[in-house]
């Protein structure tokens, strides 16, 4: 064979190589969401997955799977990390003792809306970076907003009234209800409703915003005003770890830079919803029951044996107590901070404080 000719062939395979590399399939992404469509969560990680599929184009492909269909909230943690899915949504409480550090943010620490709250997870991960997490890439971490208990027939309005009811509670939330000297029920959001037509619950300590996104509020009758308790569900958007160290350098920037802009889409997407689900619920026929600020003591003292919990089993895990203390300082410091932003920069909220 001539000169050439084999430069003829060398050049042939060049182009062809070119031409596969040019239109080589797109990496497909899945995204587990065990959300209904109409949740705040699937709403805007659909706005996500469509920013990262536009950024991206021909490069990346995010697919989001909604309602459980890909996973459960309970097999979330343990499905990404085996990478049933590549990302998923879900939160701390439903997989207990997995992200024990990060169980600090279910405390009930005064938290008193998910914009703020939110913002501090975000901040507390940047600042210690717990290596319970190093299965995963965290892409963004967010909260529920401010949980209150929530009944079917028996208005709430003393924490006496409380003792020896099915109110439902997973995680340290459940642990919160159990202080309060009520009857945890670790019964997974999507299936509450259910529960209630039963007669399984009496009631549950969850956000406002449920009873529009899940429609508890056809079933709930009465919203007691115990939000200065200030505890949120710790919600994460991760990524399996194999998989984001097979992606190339200007995915991961995008994703990164994506995932970044978000979190302030995400709190204040949660309070907005939080007002939506407490108008929905008064549209009902629903009616809240407020609270005195000495009432609100006794329930704020009632659950510190939970807080005090927490640092027992942290320090059972090896940390040390001045090391749970620097985390529940550095909380109390941020919590303080994102009051001041949510002010200023005049973010509806549910609550006054």
């Amino acid at each position: 064979m001539g000169r050439k000719a084999v430069l003829f062939m060398v050049a042939v395979a060049f182009v062809f190589m070119a031409c596969s590399f040019s239109y080589a399939a797109p990496i497909k992404l899945k995204l587990a969401n065990y959300f209904p469509p109409t949740h705040i969560t699937a709403v805007v990680m659909a706005e996500y997955c469509k920013e990262i599929n536009k950024r991206l184009a021909g490069k990346v492909e995010v697919t989001q799977y909604l309602g459980g269909t890909l996973l459960s909230a309970t097999k979330m943690a343990a499905g990404v990390a085996s990478g049933i899915a590549d990302i998923g949504l879900s939160h701390c409480a439903y997989s207990r003792g997995r992200f024990p550090v990060m169980e600090i943010m279910e405390l009930p620490l005064g938290f008193p809306s998910s914009y703020i709250a939110t913002h501090v997870a975000n901040d507390f991960y940047g600042k210690f970076q717990p290596k319970e997490w190093n299965t995963y890439h965290p892409l963004l971490f967010m909260t529920s907003p401010v949980n209150v208990i929530q009944t079917v027939s028996k208005p709430i309005k003393t924490l006496e009234e409380l003792k020896g009811m099915k109110i439902r509670g997973t995680g340290r939330s459940g642990d919160i209800v159990k202080a309060l000297g009520a009857v945890p029920m670790p019964i997974e959001t999507p299936d509450l409703y259910e529960a209630i037509k039963r007669g399984v619950v009496d009631g549950a300590y969850l956000t406002m915003e449920t009873y529009k996104s899940f429609k508890t509020g056809e079933l709930f009758k009465y919203n007691t005003e115990s939000w200065k308790v200030g505890s949120v569900y710790s919600f994460y958007v991760v990524m399996n770890k194999r998989k984001w160290d097979s992606l190339p350098p200007d995915v991961k920037k995008v994703f990164d830079e994506v995932s970044q802009s978000y979190i302030e889409k995400m709190a204040v997407g949660f309070n907005n919803v939080d007002i939506q689900g407490r108008d929905f619920f008064l549209k009902q026929g629903g009616k809240t029951i407020p609270i005195s600020d000495a009432e609100s003591a006794k329930w704020i003292k009632a659950v510190q044996p939970v807080i005090a919990q927490y640092k027992k089993d942290m320090t059972s895990k090896g940390y040390k107590t001045a090391e749970v203390d620097g985390w529940l300082n550095f909380i109390k410091q941020r919590i303080e901070y994102w009051k001041g932003q949510e002010k200023a920069n005049k973010i509806p909220t549910p609550f006054k404080y």
